[in-house]
């Protein structure tokens, strides 16, 4: 198996861009330097086809080794063919590969063992060539012994057709077929073990829908269901059509009645005991597998925009965690995110303490000069947000607020993170630091919470747990290394994503920041126990250092490349000290077209992707992509349920997408859904075709059902 042949094929590059990115992985070096800086070596692939390659060179890694496994157990088994070695070395699936292997795969003590451990497999063998009658049936009388169970011909035939079963059932071509059949023109049906319960799975109490159409939401749906035991699942396969189909295959000689329908018994029962329950469980998983891989990727999409939210700077913000029964909690963080004051208001009820609330307010107001209230989403948000509204509007304030996703904020302000970056607050006054700190600068603060904890997937907790992990995982990383992280400011919590840098190393770099105060140059990472010569080769670029003895520091120009960065600016006519004044701006209109950007790559001894690059940052060094993306809706006033009408034209942020649309906020105590039909006025296959999270979109109200708390909306304007 020639794997960057493969990959090449599957992702559409060339095979020499494949064996470039797999010799930098086998070297050491991580997805976002790959990216980043070894442009040329790869031909600048993208970072999501570097992830999907490094997936893809796993699982053919791992089949290789499975493969390897196989040949070593079939030939200790004293069966390995050449005709057997080349089908299991041209397996190109872990399914097709396992098919192969099942005739020697160690089983359990089956029916058909038993029965050729009482001698049965001749008069298997006899029926399976349907020999003549009479020599089938003499024989069948010959094996009957009692003190082997065989009392006569009739349990002959039986344990002989158990043998047929299984053999049917073991062929890789037989079971490869059903599948598919099963694939193509199955049903997955659902049924309520009980009819009468109220649940959110009624829907799916009597239901069925072609396995080759089923999206992969339903298909969590009904795992989820079954698995909290209201719902029955199955595959309804062409039962029939597949039994007519094996009969076929193995009576050659139908006229040959009595051996003809021993071999149709044989096959019925092979489908219906041996190879449709299989099947069934493995085309679930196959559903399952699919249903998994689309959430993964949705929700890893909305991470991404989450993270990438640009930062609010230079604001002193309120953080507000909102809550009934305990109240909500106050923290004050100034524009560098430092906490300057908390305390805990009760608004809401039960307690209903407005008035006292708002004097608490306007005093912190007064005393900080807070510009923005961050408000998280959670219980009684809404309830806040009227109280706010109401509050600026009495006082005549130029104060904003804006509603941030709290999802995680718990999980944090009960981490031990949390404990040891505010060992002097409570969990709840943590909380509220977090939610204002989500505002300032929301990849700094959401790197703290494990990526599945935040909450902007759907059926995140029905997937396999470590699948999800290293998926978001990964996301985080590139989100990381895409902005870059400021060396003398960044938490360990932010570091640990970084590019080389591991958890110890990351710990490492701020003990040794608060030991010996702020970093100078990139260069003095190498003195952080533990961060060798291949860590600072992935890292450094990644990281920043404003104001440090190296101007380059503050770029995303990678050390290596300094000479070149400095070689480029005298090429143009240009010092070093350009860069202290914000960059050099057209630079890299300079080079001019692809040709004169090639010439001096040539002459400069670089190549031309890491040149543009290069010229890029030197134009706007350190420049931070969020600054692309929409900014934070921010409100004086809000809506209620009530005051919305159809036809109603209003500003809303997207706060979630899914399979079968988006979620957007737009001020009121429920955010309504933009179902995919009302997306967009062209087809799209998925809702992430037209919206991300974070997008601020304009939207018409189509209906309100305020008791059943439902807002639909549309992007069709």
């Amino acid at each position: 198996m020639n794997i960057a042949e493969i990959i090449s094929a599957e992702l559409s590059i060339r095979p020499q861009q494949a064996e470039a990115v797999i010799e930098l992985i086998d070297e050491g070096n991580t997805i976002p330097f790959i990216a980043r800086y070894r442009k040329e070596a790869h031909g600048n692939l993208n970072d999501e086809i570097l992830r999907k390659l490094e997936e893809r060179l796993q699982y053919l890694r791992n089949l290789e080794d499975r493969k390897k496994t196989v040949l070593a157990s079939i030939e200790e088994q004293g069966k390995l063919t050449d005709e057997l070695r080349e089908k299991i070395e041209a397996a190109m699936t872990a399914l097709s590969l396992e098919d192969i292997y099942r005739p020697y795969k160690p089983k359990r003590r089956t029916r058909a063992m038993i029965a050729r451990e009482r001698g049965l497999l001749p008069l298997a063998e006899t029926i399976l060539r349907q020999d003549d009658w009479t020599s089938v049936a003499a024989l069948a009388e010959s094996l009957v012994n009692p003190e082997k169970e065989i009392e006569n011909a009739a349990d002959a035939f039986a344990g002989a057709k158990d043998i047929i079963a299984e053999q049917i059932a073991d062929s890789a071509d037989c079971r490869s077929h059903i599948r598919k059949r099963t694939e193509a023109l199955g049903l997955i049906v659902s049924k309520a073990k009980d009819a009468e319960a109220k649940s959110v799975y009624e829907g799916y109490y009597d239901y069925s829908e072609p396995v080759s159409k089923i999206p992969g939401h339903r298909i969590l749906a009904l795992n989820r269901g079954e698995r909290e035991k209201l719902l029955r699942v199955g595959i309804e396969a062409p039962e029939d059509e597949l039994t007519a189909w094996l009969c076929k295959r193995l009576v050659r000689h139908p006229e040959r009645k009595e051996t003809a329908a021993l071999l149709s018994e044989a096959a019925e029962d092979s489908y219906k005991r041996l190879i449709a329950p299989s099947v069934e469980t493995e085309v679930r998983g196959e559903l399952t597998d699919r249903a998994e891989e689309g959430a993964i990727r949705i929700f890893g999409q909305n991470l991404r925009q989450l993270l990438l939210q640009p930062p609010i700077t230079g604001k002193t913000v309120l953080g507000w965690d909102p809550a009934f029964r305990t109240g909500c909690k106050l923290a004050v963080t100034d524009s560098t995110g430092k906490v300057l004051d908390t305390c805990v208001i009760y608004p809401t009820a039960p307690q209903n303490r407005v008035e006292e609330a708002k004097r608490t307010l306007l005093a912190l107001i007064k005393k900080y000069k807070i510009d923005v209230i961050s408000v998280g989403n959670g219980t009684a948000s809404r309830e806040s947000e009227q109280i706010i509204a109401e509050f600026i509007r009495e006082n005549r304030l130029s104060v904003q607020y804006a509603i941030v996703n709290e999802a995680g904020a718990s999980v944090y302000s009960a981490s031990k993170l949390a404990s040891e970056e505010f060992p002097q607050f409570d969990v709840g006054q943590r909380s509220a630091a977090s939610i204002a700190r989500r505002l300032q600068d929301p990849l700094s603060e959401l790197v703290k919470i494990e990526p599945k904890a935040i909450g902007v997937g759907q059926y995140q907790h029905d997937m396999n747990q470590t699948r999800l992990s290293d998926a978001l995982t990964a996301v985080v990383e590139d989100c990381v290394n895409s902005v870059g992280a400021d060396l003398n400011t960044a938490s360990a919590a932010l570091l640990q994503y970084v590019s080389g840098i591991s958890k110890t190393v990351a710990q490492n770099i701020v003990a040794y920041r608060e030991a010996n105060g702020r970093f100078k140059s990139r260069r003095e990472l190498l003195k952080v126990a533990k961060l060798g010569p291949k860590a600072y080769e992935q890292c450094a670029g990644f990281l920043r250092i404003k104001g440090g003895t190296e101007a380059l520091d503050a770029t995303a120009v990678h050390p290596e490349s300094y000479e070149t960065a400095r070689q480029l600016l005298g090429l143009l006519g240009y010092s070093e000290d350009a860069l202290e004044n914000g960059g050099i701006p057209g630079i890299a209109q300079k080079l001019g077209g692809k040709k004169q950007a090639e010439e001096a790559a040539k002459e400069l001894g670089t190549g031309v992707f890491t040149l543009l690059d290069i010229a890029k940052e030197l134009e706007k060094p350190g420049r931070d992509p969020r600054e692309d993306a929409p900014a934070p809706v921010l409100k004086q006033d809000v809506l209620s349920m009530e005051d919305l009408k159809e036809g109603m034209i209003l500003t809303g942020t997207v706060r979630n997408v899914i399979d079968f649309g988006a979620f957007v906020d737009i001020g009121v105590h429920q955010d309504g859904l933009v179902h995919i039909s009302q997306l967009s006025h062209k087809f799209i296959k998925h809702p992430s075709e037209a919206v991300k999270l974070g997008d601020v979109v304009q939207v018409k109200v189509l209906s309100v059902d305020p008791e059943k708390k439902r807002i639909a909306l549309s992007m069709k304007l």
